[in-house]
């Protein structure tokens, strides 16, 4: 009989994973091959990383919490391909991944937004990534323009992957049992070259802009951050978008074709 991991702490956001049937949907969306280099964030009490290792050539878990690193390295030792490192997903080094990293995680509620960009900015090393999250952010990663949840991080993830959603987790999936349900999603990150790319900080910059007030028109986001009415109206005459337009009704492309005709700010 496998040993009980440590009890999970509020102050990390832990909640553990006690469906079965759930993890092996996690390890089939994320389609993991024999070959594969995976990155699992938030092991935890170890419940998926077992199948992980079972399924790919080498699998890195990352874990904050010093006890549940000891607990892993001894529950499964017997699996030679497991490297356990006690490290923060904010700090961690993601750009020193293996080319074709899987990312596999189920991540604080807390914290999923900042660790997704901080993954998306190693996205070069990354070819797909399986998270959990909660259900409202799992909602906006895959939203479409003119809908609620459709914001900074549909645009700036959509930008960058192709996204799709797996399915919906019930809260009583886990211990302790969460205040919120989760989702599932999958990113498989686009590598193909643009013949004309777009500067990532730049489009950051105009993604967050256009959406800084809403109800704001694109002309007076963009205003308040002093580009002149000269050279917008030469960016809405070179690219055919109306600047009478709110940000919520461009699609990803759009936002591209923004971002590669305005000028820095």
């Amino acid at each position: 009989m496998a040993s009980l991991p440590p009890y999970p702490r509020k102050r990390l956001g832990q909640h553990f994973l006690i469906d079965p049937n759930l993890i092996r949907k996690i390890v089939s969306l994320a389609d993991i091959q024999p070959s594969d280099s995976v990155c699992e964030i938030g092991p935890g009490g170890g419940a998926l990383t077992g199948l992980l290792c079972q399924a790919a050539k080498h699998v890195l878990a990352l874990e904050v919490d010093p006890r549940m690193v000891e607990f892993l390295k001894t529950e499964l030792a017997g699996y030679p391909n497991l490297e356990v490192e006690a490290q923060d997903a904010l700090k961690y080094p993601f750009s020193q991944l293996p080319p074709s990293t899987v990312v596999v995680a189920n991540l604080p509620y807390n914290i999923s937004t900042p660790i997704m960009f901080r993954l998306l900015e190693s996205q070069q090393h990354i070819s797909r990534m399986v998270l959990m999250v909660q259900q409202e952010v799992a909602q906006r990663l895959v939203a479409k323009p003119r809908s609620k949840d459709y914001g900074v991080l549909s645009v700036m993830v959509q930008h960058l992957a192709d996204v799709k959603f797996g399915f919906k987790v019930s809260r009583k999936c886990f211990r302790p049992v969460p205040d919120v349900d989760s989702g599932v999603v999958r990113l498989d990150i686009r590598h193909g070259h643009s013949a004309k790319p777009v500067h990532l900080p730049h489009f950051q910059r105009v993604v967050r802009s256009a959406f800084g007030q809403r109800r704001k028109t694109l002309m007076n986001a963009f205003r308040s951050v002093k580009i002149s009415d000269e050279s917008l109206q030469q960016v809405q005459h070179e690219t055919g978008i109306s600047f009478t337009r709110r940000a919520e009704t461009l699609s990803v492309h759009e936002f591209q074709e923004l971002s590669r005709a305005l000028p820095a700010f």
